[in-house]
């Protein structure tokens, strides 16, 4: 199979030099093939503070692209992935101790992310908060989300868990292991623990706040999640190995990308750490990854053996000029961008929602890009969930997100704040309270200390509140259940149940 190495490195070239024009953080964009690294480019600054460029050598946090080399790591070891999670961490309570480690892995076993655990009770994603603080929040949660297997629904917890059976298992801190890992490829992967350790030449995350840049700050421990560090020349080196099969990573793609069934036994695009896509005809895998102030992709084609990473320390979507530089070394025409409907949708019951812009969807706070699927519908370039919609008429979307069957109505504007939520609301096993006031304004417990939120009301006892902190929003839904309760939801946790005061 033929690839335009030239085409791609034109369009790398394009990227980076509009970061080098921009004088602010930048990044590095770095082809691959099965033999190692065939191209590199890099422009923009590491720190803009120093005036430091940034190079294909600049170490920069990986984010949730960490998550495969954990899932190397548990397959290496040995580790039985159809066992429950309880085998080994016994201090889980029933739902979490229960749960499949696999699916724990895949994002079907609908464990509550832990950072939104804590963002929904008042701790922002700012606060420090080492391994055992995560852990023991963990050990209190008193439900999963769903039902195991019957949704994919985006978390960081499972890989947490899993960071820390392989640490039980083996004897010694992962960070040991990654380094032994990717030492033994000659390359530099590491994972400090926290964002005071001192990582020499680390790049520094920046997001911008619409007149100047800032520094992304990152309170909680960094995990096998998402805490690795490595240059992108060190990932497309992993990555290249990986394509090859060579010396640790031998058979591993073939496993990490292994096809994952929901309980219905259809299939899942979220394997072990890996996303399955495609683009044309092509199948490719890859994964993107996300803290304030980095954003990063990359994609691989397996079938031609060649691939792309892109790395930056700017707060930017990095899936799609990933894949527009694949698109070029694969000669294969890009996914066309979708015309969606513009507005806000909801389904009938329960805290399920959606936001839509012309080529993007924020469904329950998690954005995706949406393209057509030539059929008429639309469909999302599945960084983190994978959405299939079809419209049906003006006001009502109907299609399986994450795996689940979904019906989504056009919100009235002048919908009213339902006066049933209105009062004072207490979660008793966490103290977590919120006031829900008639002026349409919410008091939440986030950050710690209570913000007045503006509430979106939607129909049936249900209303979105709006937070900012720093480069991310937080728009929980808040929700009456069957019981009167009030329940808060958001993609990735929906554990909070309140009795009214």
């Amino acid at each position: 199979m033929s690839v335009n190495w030239t085409r791609a490195a034109t369009r790398a070239q394009e990227i980076v030099a509009n970061w080098q024009r921009m004088a602010g953080p930048g990044g590095a964009v770095v082809l691959f093939d099965r033999d190692g690294v065939r191209e590199a480019f890099a422009g923009g600054l590491a720190s803009i503070e120093y005036g430091v460029p940034f190079t294909p050598q600049t170490p920069n946090r990986f984010a949730s692209i960490s998550k495969h080399v954990l899932a190397v790591a548990l397959l290496r070891a040995g580790i039985p992935l159809d066992a429950p999670l309880g085998r080994w961490l016994s201090e889980l309570p029933a739902p979490l101790a229960e749960v499949e480690f696999s699916r724990a892995l895949d994002m079907t076993g609908a464990l509550p992310d832990m950072m939104e655990c804590f963002w929904q009770q008042g701790v922002p994603f700012t606060a420090t908060l080492n391994a055992e603080e995560v852990f023991a929040l963990a050990c209190r949660l008193p439900s999963l989300s769903a039902e195991p297997g019957t949704e994919m629904a985006y978390s960081n917890t499972g890989w947490r868990l899993g960071q820390r059976i392989l640490e039980q298992v083996t004897g010694k801190p992962y960070k040991d292991t990654v380094a032994e890992l990717s030492g033994e490829l000659g390359l530099a992967f590491r994972l400090p623990y926290d964002g005071s350790e001192i990582v020499p030449g680390l790049a520094t995350g920046c997001w911008n706040d619409g007149v100047d840049w800032r520094r992304g700050h990152n309170g909680p421990h960094f995990s096998a999640s998402g805490g690795l560090v490595g240059s992108a020349a060190d990932l497309a080196g992993w990555a290249s190995a990986l394509l090859a099969g060579r010396g640790p990573l031998a058979g591993m793609l073939e496993r990490l990308t292994a096809p994952r069934h929901f309980a219905d036994g259809s299939e899942s695009v979220y394997r072990l750490g890996l996303v399955a896509s495609r683009l044309g005809e092509t199948a490719i895998v890859g994964h993107g990854g996300s803290l304030a102030g980095y954003r990063n992709h990359f994609w691989m084609s397996p079938a031609h053996g060649v691939g792309v990473v892109v790395l930056s320390n700017r707060e930017e979507e990095a899936l799609w000029p990933a894949l527009t530089v694949l698109a070029a070394l694969l000669e294969q025409e890009l996914p066309t961008i979708a015309k969606a409907p513009v507005g806000l949708f909801a389904s009938d019951e329960g805290p399920f929602w959606a936001e839509l812009a012309a080529d993007s969807i924020s469904y329950m706070g998690g954005f995706e890009r949406l393209i057509t699927d030539g059929n008429g519908g639309l469909r999302s370039l599945p960084a983190y969930l994978d959405i299939r919609l079809k419209q049906d008429g003006e006001d009502r979307l109907t299609g399986l997100i994450g795996g689940v069957q979904r019906s989504l109505r056009r919100v009235p504007a002048d919908t009213p704040l339902d006066a049933r939520l209105v009062g004072r609301w207490h979660d008793p096993n966490f103290g977590t309270e919120i006031e829900i006031r008639a002026d349409g304004t919410a008091l939440m417990p986030w950050p710690s200390g209570g913000t007045v939120s503006p509430l979106t009301p939607l129909p049936n006892g249900r209303a979105l509140a709006d937070l900012l902190h720093g480069p991310w929003r937080s728009r929980p839904c808040l929700w009456l259940d069957a019981e009167g309760d009030l329940r808060v939801a958001s993609h990735r946790a929906r554990i909070l149940q309140m009795k009214r005061v």
